[in-house]
């Protein structure tokens, strides 16, 4: 357990509804969780170590409702055919490389990306891993990178029948034994879901074993649903059911339940994810790249939805990712004037409920009792920071500052933009680009 720290001589920015920011505050971490947020004068008189943090900005900690850890070998991949639409794309891309996957492969893929979301002041991730050559084990493999990392992560396999039963036999077997470690052995850094691909790549059989062992193992899902619009059709052919309403007569839906992306949703979609108060996790600068369309994200809060900002491992800076979205909706709707209210809502509002759901416990905010995970950023703004002007400096303002400290659950990962893990980076580097160098050649 690390002793308390005080948090002093920074501004203190809290988003969540409804947004504050606090001058001449201090803050206290104690066993992990915000013990209490007063002006500095009542601190004066308490003996605690102090970490001074020099007139930043003090923000709760980026999630990541919705990535990929492996993804990370795709950067810079050149022997991929183009592709025209969402299933080429799948076919001649992610599904050569997922397969390509060792155990090892799965460990040091991971690791640069966990690295990099600590830098970007991500401390938490909701991650939906794939390694069809590589199932049972995969998730040990990821969650010792993220114990290396000191990061929260909420773990699941990717169970599909486009590799045959067996493979799908084996992603439910390695969702079962890791939401069972996670009940045996509990970890305050680690959560699981159960993983599923999408609607098109699930026949009735495996739903209805993957559904069993979830209900069994008392968790929500973690799945794809309706990214793309052959998602829909796919599904209405074989099933004469849309999406939504297959995973529901299923019973996959619920509180628990992530459904990503989410684009081509009908009006009755939508009704129904609102009454079983299922989480929907947008993804905006994926969906551009694989030009899937552009979400109704603004239907979705209207209808009561719980929605939350993730990645889909396009980046790990959430900034970058928010700002994406507000423009995506702009254009979308041809409305400049779109987007702003449902993408922070997402990021400061719809993140924070998804993980606090996920643990059991308030994370991502700067409230006393929530979870102490906080970055401070580099930025000294140049017009008037206040309650009312917060999200707009967040949003248009904040991509300027470094990340210059990252904490999780009251531990410094990264002070002063230096990593105080007990790693060697530069040999972590060194062996994921062999790891990636192997993957290519099997690609």
């Amino acid at each position: 357990m690390q002793p308390p720290l005080l948090l002093i001589n920074g501004l203190i920015a809290d988003p969540a509804y409804p947004p504050r920011v606090l001058t001449d505050h201090a803050l206290l971490i104690q066993k992990g969780r915000i013990a209490r947020i007063a002006p500095r004068s009542a601190f004066l008189q308490a003996d605690l170590a102090s970490l001074d943090v020099g007139g930043k900005l003090i923000l709760p900690g980026f999630i990541n409702a919705h990535t990929h850890l492996y993804s990370t070998f795709a950067c810079g991949l050149y022997r991929v055919e183009p592709a025209a639409d969402f299933l080429g794309v799948l076919d001649r891309l992610w599904w050569r490389l997922d397969k390509a996957l060792t155990l090892e492969d799965c460990y040091f893929s991971a690791l640069p990306a966990l690295l990099a979301a600590i830098r970007s002041g991500t401390t938490t991730l909701i991650d939906h891993h794939a390694s069809p050559s590589a199932i049972r084990g995969s998730l040990g493999a990821l969650v010792r990178a993220v114990t290396l990392t000191g990061l929260r992560a909420c773990l699941c396999y990717e169970v599909s029948d486009r590799d045959g039963t067996e493979k799908a036999l084996q992603g439910i077997e390695e969702n079962r034994d890791f939401l069972q470690r996670c009940k045996e052995s509990p970890n305050d850094r680690l959560r699981g879901l159960f993983g599923l691909h999408a609607s098109f790549t699930l026949s009735g059989k495996t739903l209805a074993a993957a559904g069993a062992a979830a209900k069994e193992t008392h968790s929500g899902v973690h799945i794809h649903v309706a990214e793309s619009e052959a998602d829909q059709r796919i599904t209405i052919e074989r099933h004469r059911l849309r999406v939504v309403e297959r995973l529901h007569r299923f019973g996959l839906l619920g509180t628990g339940t992530i459904a990503a992306h989410c684009v081509h949703l009908s009006e009755s979609e939508r009704a129904l994810l609102a009454s079983t108060d299922t989480m929907v996790v947008h993804n905006p600068q994926s969906n551009l790249n694989t030009a899937v369309g552009i979400a109704d994200v603004g239907a979705w809060i209207k209808e009561g939805i719980t929605v939350g900002l993730g990645t889909d491992a396009m980046t790990t800076d959430m900034r970058e990712e928010l700002r994406t979205g507000i423009w995506a909706q702009r254009f979308g709707r041809n409305n400049a004037s779109a987007g702003f209210f449902e993408l922070t809502s997402a990021l400061w509002s719809g993140n924070p409920t998804i993980a606090s759901r996920l643990w059991g416990t308030n994370i991502g905010t700067l409230r006393e009792g929530s979870a102490a995970d906080i970055v401070v950023v580099d930025y000294v703004p140049a017009t008037p920071l206040t309650d009312e002007s917060l999200m707009g400096h967040l949003v248009f303002g904040m991509m300027r500052g470094r990340v210059n400290t990252t904490i999780v659950g009251g531990e410094i990962l990264m002070k002063d933009g230096t990593l105080s893990l007990n790693i060697d980076e530069e040999e972590i580097m060194a062996h994921a680009r062999e790891c990636a160098r192997r993957v290519w050649a099997r690609f």
